[in-house]
């Protein structure tokens, strides 16, 4: 991202894109890459794994691991999405009906 641009929602968007990009790249260079190499299970393994360290962050109450914890959770739920064809609009257009309630 360049320097000033700025961060937002927007930001999950981009790397939604950056981690498309590496479908089919060399595993060897491209951790994304790996994960999907390795398939849904171990993609579906690893968002599990980053939101059980998120809630345990969370409870300790240390709000820069929890920040981390959390890119970490969101960062491996976007590959799990694109892992299975659901792009971010999806989610969003689901959260906007349920900020309606």
């Amino acid at each position: 991202m360049a320097k000033n641009e700025p961060l937002d929602g927007r930001t999950l968007d981009k790397l939604f894109a950056v981690i498309e990009s590496r479908r089919g790249a060399d595993p060897s260079s491209s951790y994304t890459a790996k994960l999907f190499e390795r398939g849904t299970a171990k993609i579906a393994q690893k968002v599990g794994e980053e939101a059980v360290e998120t809630v345990i962050e969370g409870m300790r109450g240390d709000k820069g691991l929890l920040v981390a914890e959390s890119a970490d959770l969101l960062y491996h739920l976007c590959v799990l999405w694109a892992d299975q064809g659901v792009k971010p609009d999806a989610v969003w257009a689901e959260l906007a009906t349920r900020a309606k309630k």
